[in-house]
């Protein structure tokens, strides 16, 4: 059984971020601070969500409107 600390958490809540964050950045631009800002407050399963929905996105529109249904 492995234990997990929550510095091991944050550690990988952090990669994951980064990861998204190149994604989106070669996917539609680059990506202006307020949205990165948003997108550091997610949730982990919503992180997981906007990996996968950026993989339809084609212009910073779909990111602002993704992020506005996660809002809503």
């Amino acid at each position: 059984m492995e234990i997990v600390t929550s510095w091991q958490l944050q550690g990988r809540q952090e990669g994951k971020l980064e990861l998204i964050m190149r994604q989106l950045n070669r996917k539609v631009g680059v990506v202006i601070p307020e949205l990165e800002a948003q997108i550091s407050q997610l949730q982990t399963s919503q992180l997981e969500e906007l990996a996968e929905a950026l993989l339809d996105f084609t212009n910073p529109g779909d990111l602002v409107a993704w992020l506005q249904g996660v809002e809503g």
